[in-house]
């Protein structure tokens, strides 16, 4: 028997299941005391992002835009994809331990550091600070419209704020929630209002 077509096979297997690793950038950040006291948000090359606030719970996920997730992955690429120090060096008070890590298949590297001077370090860590606004506010607003009915038109304007202040990522994962609002009269007339304008602001910045 010919097994040639088989080996080849294989290898052609071997090079998808190689093929699919892609660059990740992963932010962690302990702070105990403040909130969260943790998070860890990892960024796949694809755009899919995860968010947890503890080490053992069920990420949330969700698809980055394409515009953060290139400001991300490039800001990572002037970090030297953390092969270098960033900690400043000064006396300053703690403000939370935070790691940058790099992933692309078996290469790997990280910097770990309390507090930087580096402009780059300080975009980068915003990118993931807005991340985690984004995904409280989206945790706040199923809460609110599970449990807490007179709760969710200031839900939904957090999320407006965040909007408005060009802090909201992973956008269109609001939109389910938003339209559930805007079409179930149990909520106050105020709190559809306002989701239905801010579902229909996003779908026309996303193109839709």
């Amino acid at each position: 028997m010919n097994r040639l077509p088989w080996l080849a096979a294989g290898i052609s297997i071997l090079g998808i299941a190689f093929g699919a690793d892609q660059p990740r950038v992963t932010y962690t950040k302990s702070f105990p005391g403040s909130d969260p006291a943790y998070m860890a948000i990892t960024v796949d090359k694809d755009g899919a992002t995860t968010y947890r606030e503890t080490k053992d719970e069920e990420p949330e996920t969700f698809k980055l835009e394409p515009g953060a997730l290139q400001a991300i992955f490039d800001l990572a690429d002037k970090l030297d994809h953390f092969k270098r120090p960033l900690e400043s060096g000064l006396k300053v008070a703690k403000i939370g331990d935070k790691t940058f890590r790099w992933e692309n298949g078996s290469e790997a590297s990280e910097v770990k550091f309390n507090y930087s001077l580096d402009e780059n370090a300080k975009l980068l860590q915003d990118w993931f600070e807005r991340i985690s606004e984004s995904e409280r506010a989206m945790m706040n607003l199923r809460r609110a419209i599970r449990f807490d009915k007179l709760g969710v038109n200031d839900a939904v304007l957090r999320v407006d704020t965040a909007w408005s202040q060009k802090r909201l990522l992973g956008r269109e994962q609001f939109l389910p929630l938003l339209d559930r609002i805007a079409k179930n009269e149990g909520f106050v007339n105020l709190a559809r209002d306002r989701a239905a304008r801010l579902a229909d602001t996003i779908r026309k910045a996303s193109g839709e």
